[in-house]
């Protein structure tokens, strides 16, 4: 009996290390500074851009050589339907800003008590749910045209309304100045559930924004040119909700494919990339049809001209043609030699007659 105890103790106390080591590898912490990340900006959100987008909100990231750098918030496509995001925050332990990553998940996880708006008010999420595989959003927190996103509802209970929460733009939890909060029971259950880490567009995201100069918190002292885009590689918007300049953020890094890249297990598709808008076509080059491949970079002047083309049918095999009788041609018919006409003759000229001697008369004496 002894011995069957110590067996199930023993069974019981794997479970649990298992069950820390995958909570830790959950909320692990990848960068460790000695700096606070700086106030979150104050900025407007952009309008969502579609069905089933799920709002990620800005969040400042962090590189050795320059510092702190602010990421836009985005709208983006969920890896699986039903799935939500926990966002990343900033933690303080043991004298270090410790970074936790951002996760997709069934349920919304703890994320630090920051306050990040539209919805992140520092515990779950209330800019929307998953209703039947789509998801409506709340217009009361979210911004969404009606008129384009039909499936929507209006919540205005989630709204709290206390300088506390509404107010703080504190960015990091613990320490000096932090938020206080603490994970609850809840957000503790969601940890141990099967996460799914950022999109490749998400990352390709991040990237972006730390290849600009313009996020950089050492260049613009805590407000970015671009606080928040409609879309990965979509439209850019200041804080105050104006289009940003064209070159913020424009040429900052490789572009995500055109289409929506997909890494989920279930092969969703995630987000849409082409930050290169397609060319128009020139009213001298006809669209292609049917199935003729058009090289993109080839110069107008040289580009063929493309009809429609039929399907190509099979090949048939040449037949051998009997040879054919060549019938002799008749000489042509050679022209008779044109006879040069004589000259007609000339009359004589008429000679004058002279008249006819007279008899002479005898002479008389």
């Amino acid at each position: 009996m002894k011995k069957i105890i110590s067996f199930l103790s023993l069974l019981l106390l794997i479970s649990i290390t298992a069950t820390k080591t995958q909570a830790q590898l959950s909320v692990g912490i990848g960068i460790s500074v000695r700096i606070a990340p700086p106030a979150l900006p104050v900025y407007v959100q952009p309008e969502c851009p579609g069905d089933d987008y799920i709002w990620t909100p800005g969040y400042w990231a962090y590189t050795d050589e320059d510092g702190y750098y602010w990421v836009p918030g985005v709208w983006v496509l969920a890896p699986e339907p039903g799935y939500l995001w926990t966002p990343s925050y900033w933690g303080f332990e043991n004298g270090f800003y410790g970074f936790h990553a951002g996760y997709w998940g069934p349920h919304i996880g703890f994320y630090g008590g920051i306050n990040y708006g539209y919805g992140y008010g520092g515990h779950g999420y209330y800019g929307g749910r998953w209703d039947g595989g789509h998801f409506r959003y709340n217009t009361a927190v979210s911004h969404v045209n009606v008129t384009v996103v039909h499936n929507t509802y209006i919540d205005r209970t989630v709204i709290v309304n206390n300088n506390t929460t509404i107010n703080n733009r504190t960015s990091y939890n613990g320490g000096r100045g932090g938020i206080t909060a603490r994970p609850r029971p809840e957000e503790q259950q969601a940890i141990s559930e099967r996460h799914v880490q950022a999109t490749s567009a998400q990352l390709n995201h991040q990237q972006i924004a730390g290849k600009d100069r313009n996020q950089f918190a050492s260049v613009n002292h805590g407000r970015p040119t671009v606080a928040a885009m409609d879309r990965v590689n979509g439209a850019r918007f200041t804080p105050q909700g104006r289009s940003a300049p064209n070159n913020a953020m424009a040429h900052g890094g490789s572009s995500t494919p055109v289409g929506k890249p997909n890494n989920s297990p279930t092969g969703r598709p995630v987000a849409q990339p082409n930050h290169t808008s397609p060319q128009p076509q020139s009213p001298s080059r006809p669209a292609p049809h049917g199935n003729v491949p058009v090289h993109q970079n080839a110069p107008a002047h040289n580009a063929p001209q493309v009809h429609n083309v039929p399907q190509q049918r099979p090949v048939q095999p040449l037949r051998a043609n009997p040879p054919r009788q060549v019938t002799p041609q008749r000489p042509a018919p050679q022209p008779h030699p044109v006879q040069q006409q004589r000259p007609a003759p000339q009359p004589h000229p008429v000679q004058p007659q002279r008249p006819a001697p007279q008899p002479q008369r005898p002479r008389h004496p």
